[in-house]
Protein backbone atom coordinates (compact mmCIF):
# COMPACT_ATOMS: atom_id res chain seq x y z
CA UNK A 1 0.00 0.00 0.00
CA UNK A 2 1.17 3.51 -1.09
CA UNK A 3 2.01 5.47 2.42
CA UNK A 4 1.00 8.63 0.71
CA UNK A 5 -2.38 7.93 -0.35
CA UNK A 6 -5.31 8.46 1.87
CA UNK A 7 -7.53 6.39 -0.30
CA UNK A 8 -11.15 7.57 -1.67
CA UNK A 9 -11.90 9.02 2.12
CA UNK A 10 -9.06 10.42 4.01
CA UNK A 11 -8.38 10.48 7.63
CA UNK A 12 -10.35 13.67 7.80
CA UNK A 13 -14.19 12.15 6.97
CA UNK A 14 -16.48 11.30 8.67
CA UNK A 15 -16.67 7.53 7.95
CA UNK A 16 -13.26 7.09 9.11
CA UNK A 17 -14.27 9.22 12.77
CA UNK A 18 -17.35 6.54 12.52
CA UNK A 19 -16.61 3.30 11.13
CA UNK A 20 -13.19 3.63 12.81
CA UNK A 21 -15.36 3.31 16.33
CA UNK A 22 -14.50 -0.04 18.10
CA UNK A 23 -18.16 -0.66 18.64
CA UNK A 24 -18.78 -0.58 14.59
CA UNK A 25 -19.64 -4.52 14.88
CA UNK A 26 -22.51 -4.04 16.55
CA UNK A 27 -23.31 -1.67 13.72
CA UNK A 28 -22.23 -4.40 11.26
CA UNK A 29 -24.68 -7.06 13.23
CA UNK A 30 -27.57 -4.36 13.13
CA UNK A 31 -27.11 -4.49 9.44
CA UNK A 32 -26.65 -8.16 8.73
CA UNK A 33 -30.10 -8.67 10.64
CA UNK A 34 -32.25 -5.83 8.89
CA UNK A 35 -30.71 -6.95 5.09
CA UNK A 36 -32.45 -10.29 5.30
CA UNK A 37 -35.25 -8.85 5.49
CA UNK A 38 -35.42 -7.93 1.78
CA UNK A 39 -36.25 -11.34 -0.22
CA UNK A 40 -34.19 -10.79 -3.10
CA UNK A 41 -31.32 -9.92 -0.91
CA UNK A 42 -32.17 -12.88 1.36
CA UNK A 43 -32.40 -15.13 -1.40
CA UNK A 44 -28.93 -14.69 -2.51
CA UNK A 45 -27.47 -14.97 0.61
CA UNK A 46 -29.31 -18.02 0.89
CA UNK A 47 -28.76 -19.65 -2.33
CA UNK A 48 -24.71 -18.99 -2.61
CA UNK A 49 -23.60 -18.26 0.51
CA UNK A 50 -22.41 -20.99 3.65
CA UNK A 51 -22.48 -18.83 6.07
CA UNK A 52 -23.83 -21.37 8.84
CA UNK A 53 -20.66 -23.55 8.13
CA UNK A 54 -17.87 -20.76 7.71
CA UNK A 55 -19.87 -18.08 9.62
CA UNK A 56 -16.22 -16.88 10.88
CA UNK A 57 -14.96 -16.84 6.94
CA UNK A 58 -17.58 -15.05 6.53
CA UNK A 59 -17.60 -12.34 9.03
CA UNK A 60 -14.21 -12.04 7.63
CA UNK A 61 -14.74 -11.35 4.04
CA UNK A 62 -17.03 -8.92 5.03
CA UNK A 63 -14.95 -6.70 7.59
CA UNK A 64 -12.24 -6.86 5.00
CA UNK A 65 -14.19 -5.09 2.45
CA UNK A 66 -15.19 -2.38 4.67
CA UNK A 67 -12.37 -1.65 5.98
CA UNK A 68 -10.27 -2.31 2.96
CA UNK A 69 -12.67 0.40 0.55
CA UNK A 70 -13.18 2.93 3.96
CA UNK A 71 -9.66 3.21 5.01
CA UNK A 72 -7.42 1.13 1.91
CA UNK A 73 -5.55 3.64 0.05
CA UNK A 74 -6.86 3.67 -3.91
CA UNK A 75 -5.54 0.71 -5.14
CA UNK A 76 -6.11 -1.55 -1.77
CA UNK A 77 -10.30 0.29 -2.07
CA UNK A 78 -10.34 -0.40 -5.56
CA UNK A 79 -8.85 -4.26 -5.39
CA UNK A 80 -11.53 -5.25 -2.63
CA UNK A 81 -14.07 -4.29 -4.77
CA UNK A 82 -12.98 -5.50 -8.06
CA UNK A 83 -12.98 -9.02 -6.36
CA UNK A 84 -16.73 -8.39 -4.78
CA UNK A 85 -17.92 -7.54 -8.18
CA UNK A 86 -16.69 -10.82 -9.53
CA UNK A 87 -18.33 -12.59 -7.21
CA UNK A 88 -21.43 -11.30 -7.44
CA UNK A 89 -21.27 -12.10 -11.06
CA UNK A 90 -22.28 -15.72 -10.28
CA UNK A 91 -25.22 -14.94 -7.77
CA UNK A 92 -28.13 -14.69 -9.64
CA UNK A 93 -31.63 -17.13 -9.27
CA UNK A 94 -35.28 -16.93 -8.60
CA UNK A 95 -36.02 -15.63 -5.14
CA UNK A 96 -38.78 -18.53 -3.68
CA UNK A 97 -40.76 -16.02 -1.91
CA UNK A 98 -41.99 -13.33 -4.65
CA UNK A 99 -41.15 -15.68 -7.56
CA UNK A 100 -38.97 -12.86 -8.92
CA UNK A 101 -35.31 -12.86 -10.53
CA UNK A 102 -32.37 -11.82 -8.87
CA UNK A 103 -28.86 -10.57 -8.96
CA UNK A 104 -25.96 -9.50 -6.53
CA UNK A 105 -25.52 -7.31 -9.31
CA UNK A 106 -28.87 -5.41 -9.45
CA UNK A 107 -28.42 -1.64 -8.38
CA UNK A 108 -31.31 -2.07 -6.73
CA UNK A 109 -29.86 -5.08 -4.76
CA UNK A 110 -26.90 -3.24 -3.71
CA UNK A 111 -28.68 0.37 -2.65
CA UNK A 112 -29.99 -2.03 -0.09
CA UNK A 113 -27.17 -3.72 1.27
CA UNK A 114 -25.49 -0.48 1.00
CA UNK A 115 -27.66 1.46 3.22
CA UNK A 116 -28.35 -0.98 5.59
CA UNK A 117 -24.66 -1.14 6.45
CA UNK A 118 -23.59 2.21 6.31
CA UNK A 119 -26.96 3.48 8.27
CA UNK A 120 -26.34 0.97 10.97
CA UNK A 121 -22.82 1.67 10.97
CA UNK A 122 -24.19 5.45 12.49
CA UNK A 123 -26.71 4.14 14.36
CA UNK A 124 -24.24 2.69 16.54
CA UNK A 125 -22.07 5.00 16.30
CA UNK A 126 -24.72 7.94 17.49
CA UNK A 127 -25.31 5.24 20.59
CA UNK A 128 -21.97 4.34 21.33
CA UNK A 129 -19.64 7.03 20.02
CA UNK A 130 -20.42 10.77 19.52
CA UNK A 131 -24.22 11.16 20.72
CA UNK A 132 -23.87 15.02 19.36
CA UNK A 133 -23.31 14.31 15.87
CA UNK A 134 -25.24 17.30 14.10
CA UNK A 135 -27.28 16.64 10.98
CA UNK A 136 -25.14 18.17 8.52
CA UNK A 137 -22.32 15.71 9.54
CA UNK A 138 -24.26 13.30 9.53
CA UNK A 139 -25.57 14.17 5.99
CA UNK A 140 -21.12 14.40 5.15
CA UNK A 141 -20.84 10.88 6.60
CA UNK A 142 -23.54 9.78 4.09
CA UNK A 143 -22.61 11.22 0.99
CA UNK A 144 -18.96 9.69 1.63
CA UNK A 145 -21.03 6.37 1.68
CA UNK A 146 -22.04 6.99 -1.89
CA UNK A 147 -18.79 7.22 -2.83
CA UNK A 148 -18.26 3.83 -1.33
CA UNK A 149 -21.22 2.25 -2.65
CA UNK A 150 -21.00 3.04 -6.27
CA UNK A 151 -17.54 1.54 -6.18
CA UNK A 152 -19.70 -2.17 -7.12
CA UNK A 153 -21.32 -0.41 -10.15
CA UNK A 154 -24.40 1.68 -9.02
CA UNK A 155 -23.93 4.93 -10.30
CA UNK A 156 -23.52 7.32 -7.64
CA UNK A 157 -26.30 9.57 -8.54
CA UNK A 158 -29.02 6.58 -7.16
CA UNK A 159 -27.75 6.28 -3.92
CA UNK A 160 -29.20 8.38 -1.13
CA UNK A 161 -26.67 10.66 0.20
CA UNK A 162 -28.10 12.69 3.18
CA UNK A 163 -30.27 11.54 6.24
CA UNK A 164 -33.41 12.80 4.35
CA UNK A 165 -33.17 10.42 1.26
CA UNK A 166 -32.12 7.45 3.41
CA UNK A 167 -35.80 8.27 4.95
CA UNK A 168 -37.37 8.64 1.61
CA UNK A 169 -35.30 5.31 0.67
CA UNK A 170 -36.51 3.65 3.58
CA UNK A 171 -39.72 4.40 3.40
CA UNK A 172 -40.19 3.76 -0.32
CA UNK A 173 -38.73 0.48 0.44
CA UNK A 174 -40.26 -0.63 3.39
CA UNK A 175 -43.61 -2.48 1.63
CA UNK A 176 -40.93 -5.04 -0.15
CA UNK A 177 -39.89 -6.21 3.05
CA UNK A 178 -40.80 -9.73 5.03
CA UNK A 179 -40.07 -12.24 6.96
CA UNK A 180 -39.48 -15.29 4.89
CA UNK A 181 -38.04 -18.77 6.63
CA UNK A 182 -34.64 -17.86 5.51
CA UNK A 183 -34.63 -14.42 7.07
CA UNK A 184 -35.77 -15.81 10.03
CA UNK A 185 -33.10 -18.04 10.20
CA UNK A 186 -30.21 -15.91 9.19
CA UNK A 187 -31.70 -12.94 11.92
CA UNK A 188 -31.61 -15.75 14.58
CA UNK A 189 -27.85 -17.01 13.42
CA UNK A 190 -26.80 -13.44 14.05
CA UNK A 191 -28.14 -13.71 17.58
CA UNK A 192 -27.02 -16.91 18.61
CA UNK A 193 -23.89 -17.61 16.41
CA UNK A 194 -23.35 -21.35 16.32
CA UNK A 195 -20.69 -22.51 19.12
CA UNK A 196 -17.90 -23.70 17.06
CA UNK A 197 -14.19 -24.49 18.50
CA UNK A 198 -12.62 -21.80 16.19
CA UNK A 199 -14.96 -19.23 17.89
CA UNK A 200 -15.94 -20.68 21.56
CA UNK A 201 -13.51 -17.61 22.99
CA UNK A 202 -15.78 -15.32 21.07
CA UNK A 203 -19.41 -16.48 22.48
CA UNK A 204 -20.18 -14.89 25.28
CA UNK A 205 -19.24 -11.23 23.73
CA UNK A 206 -20.55 -11.78 20.39
CA UNK A 207 -24.15 -12.73 22.13
CA UNK A 208 -23.68 -9.28 23.77
CA UNK A 209 -23.20 -7.01 20.56
CA UNK A 210 -25.96 -8.90 18.84
CA UNK A 211 -28.15 -8.18 21.69
CA UNK A 212 -27.54 -4.41 21.39
CA UNK A 213 -27.33 -4.30 17.95
CA UNK A 214 -31.07 -5.71 18.09
CA UNK A 215 -31.97 -3.00 20.78
CA UNK A 216 -31.02 -0.40 17.70
CA UNK A 217 -32.97 -2.22 15.17
CA UNK A 218 -36.36 -0.16 14.52
CA UNK A 219 -39.06 -1.53 16.19
CA UNK A 220 -41.28 -2.04 13.14
CA UNK A 221 -38.47 -3.92 11.59
CA UNK A 222 -38.42 -5.93 15.28
CA UNK A 223 -41.83 -6.65 15.51
CA UNK A 224 -42.19 -8.06 11.88
CA UNK A 225 -39.54 -10.12 12.49
CA UNK A 226 -40.72 -11.70 15.67
CA UNK A 227 -37.93 -10.11 18.00
CA UNK A 228 -39.25 -7.30 19.60
CA UNK A 229 -38.62 -6.98 23.32
CA UNK A 230 -39.18 -4.32 26.11
CA UNK A 231 -37.56 -1.05 26.37
CA UNK A 232 -35.70 -2.32 29.74
CA UNK A 233 -34.00 -5.04 27.92
CA UNK A 234 -32.77 -2.53 25.49
CA UNK A 235 -31.21 -0.58 27.99
CA UNK A 236 -29.36 -3.24 29.94
CA UNK A 237 -28.14 -4.61 26.64
CA UNK A 238 -26.79 -1.24 25.39
CA UNK A 239 -25.27 -0.92 28.85
CA UNK A 240 -24.09 -4.25 28.92
CA UNK A 241 -21.78 -3.61 26.19
CA UNK A 242 -20.24 0.17 26.34
CA UNK A 243 -17.07 -1.29 28.79
CA UNK A 244 -16.28 -3.31 26.08
CA UNK A 245 -16.24 0.20 23.21
CA UNK A 246 -13.76 1.57 26.14
CA UNK A 247 -11.61 -1.55 26.74
CA UNK A 248 -10.60 -1.73 22.85
CA UNK A 249 -10.11 2.01 22.85
CA UNK A 250 -6.59 1.12 24.63
CA UNK A 251 -3.32 0.48 23.67
CA UNK A 252 -2.86 -3.61 23.30
CA UNK A 253 -6.06 -4.36 23.92
CA UNK A 254 -7.84 -2.31 20.65
CA UNK A 255 -5.44 -4.87 18.90
CA UNK A 256 -7.80 -7.96 20.14
CA UNK A 257 -9.91 -7.40 16.96
CA UNK A 258 -7.62 -8.97 14.81
CA UNK A 259 -8.50 -12.40 16.51
CA UNK A 260 -11.61 -11.93 14.76
CA UNK A 261 -11.27 -9.99 11.41
CA UNK A 262 -8.22 -11.46 10.49
CA UNK A 263 -4.80 -10.46 10.02
CA UNK A 264 -5.60 -8.50 6.59
CA UNK A 265 -8.22 -6.54 7.87
CA UNK A 266 -6.31 -5.88 11.27
CA UNK A 267 -2.97 -4.53 8.94
CA UNK A 268 -5.48 -2.10 6.91
CA UNK A 269 -7.18 -0.51 10.35
CA UNK A 270 -3.63 -0.30 11.98
CA UNK A 271 -2.34 1.88 8.69
CA UNK A 272 -5.26 4.25 9.14
CA UNK A 273 -5.06 4.63 12.52
CA UNK A 274 -1.33 5.63 12.36
CA UNK A 275 -2.45 8.05 9.05
CA UNK A 276 -5.29 9.74 11.77
CA UNK A 277 -2.18 10.16 14.04
CA UNK A 278 -0.46 11.99 11.52
CA UNK A 279 -2.83 14.14 9.92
Amino acid sequence: MDEADHGLLGPRSMAWRVIGHPMSLVGGMRALMIQALHPLAMAGVAQHSDYEHRALDRLRRTAYYVTATTFGDTATARAAADRVRQVHRGIRGVDPVTGRRYSAADPDTQIWVHCTEWHSLLSAYRVFGDRTLTADEQDRYLAEGAVIGSLLGTPRGRIPSSLAEYRAYFDEVRPQLCVSEHARKAINFVMHPPVELETLHLQAPMRMFASAAVALVPRHLRVMAGVDRPRWQDAIAVTAVRPFGAALTLPGVRDLPRVIFGGETHAVARRARDLSRAS
